[in-house]
């Protein structure tokens, strides 16, 4: 076992000088980062071949020796990960991972680089019963609502799981990213098709100023029901996470579009996003306002009320796939 680190307190002061050779600093940077947390009483999750770790409002990726902050968008290895989040010094690491405050020292596996896939999208249902089903009945979205997705083909249903497929293209029309959502009734998949891309996730473009970003298709979906009139004049976009990459691409492509509504999910983890993206955006001088909706999230929101739910304006500006509950907006780059 570990010695039990001063975990995220004020970062300790080295009082003598540690000399580590290159060997020793590398074995500390090898560290298994999963038997690290576990000896540390961490609660981690498994998604895929990683592992997920929540700090409170943080939300850390880890694999092997690596570790991805998926709000700050920064990673790094085990010496980085200790610094980070355990607030030691460069030599208190490389000791405390070495064992020398007692016990073994786990490593890593070596982990295999593997080639990117290329994305390529679900296979297609030869028709949306389920999906029209699931989407109507179970989630109260508005039927001209979905069928105006549906008919640009932003909406389909797989043919393997019978998911709903939420699409997004490029500027040129080519399909870029797919999120996934399970439609059978004990069903709590959701998640991104291999290799999307994060700055084409599910969007609308309008003609107007206004763009509208959400955490997932279903909360977009959800709001544009609540709120349909004139709701193809906006720009709306689901960033299938809490990330905002789609925000900023859509910025960069539509420079009419002057004014941004932050809607994530009103829990600390899509509040922590809405401050963090409302940062960038007064640094960069982009009018916004966060949005957030009386309940948990839109969908909640809409079932609820039925039609015009209220929402809360910040003051500062079948078969079926593994399921996971959450979902990354990019994985550890290995």
């Amino acid at each position: 076992m570990y010695a039990q680190p001063p975990f995220r307190k004020e970062k300790l002061m080295s009082t003598e000088y540690i000399h580590f050779t290159a060997e020793q600093k590398e074995a500390a940077r090898q560290t298994d980062l999963v038997a690290l947390l576990q000896s540390q009483g961490e609660h981690l999750k498994r998604s895929g071949k990683e592992y997920v770790w929540r700090d409170g409002s943080e939300k850390v990726t880890v694999r092997g020796n690596l570790w991805f902050h998926q709000y700050e968008r920064i990673g790094g290895d085990a010496v980085d990960f200790v610094r980070r989040f355990y607030n030691m010094d460069f030599p208190q690491a490389v000791n405390f991972l070495l064992g020398n405050n007692g016990g073994a020292l786990p490593q890593a596996e070596p982990v295999k680089r593997e080639p990117p896939k290329p994305f390529t999208l679900p296979p297609k249902n030869d028709n949306m019963r389920r999906v029209y089903a699931y989407l109507l009945n179970r989630r109260g979205i508005d039927r001209d609502v979905l069928y105006a997705f549906a008919h640009k083909e932003m909406i389909y249903e797989s043919a393997d799981y019978h998911n709903a497929v939420f699409v997004g293209y490029d500027e040129h029309g080519i399909a870029r990213h797919a999120h996934k959502r399970g439609t059978g009734s004990e069903s709590t998949y959701k998640g991104n098709a291999e290799s999307c891309d994060p700055r084409y996730s599910f969007h609308w473009t309008g003609k107007d100023n206004a763009l509208y970003l959400f955490e997932a298709p279903i909360d977009m979906l959800s709001f544009i029901s609540l709120h349909k009139e004139n709701w193809r004049s906006h720009s709306y976009a689901a960033a299938c996470c809490v990330g905002d990459q789609v925000l900023f691409q859509m910025l960069k492509l539509n420079p009419t579009i002057d004014t941004v509504y932050l809607c994530m999910d009103n829990d600390a983890a899509g509040q922590a996003a809405n401050k963090r993206i409302s940062d960038k955006l007064f640094i960069q001088g982009i009018k916004h306002e966060i949005l957030v909706p009386s309940l948990k999230d839109w969908n909640e929101d809409r079932l609820a009320a039925g039609g015009n739910a209220p929402h809360i304006r910040a003051e500062f500006s079948l078969p079926q796939e593994e399921s996971e509950e959450e979902v990354e907006c990019q994985t550890l780059q290995l």
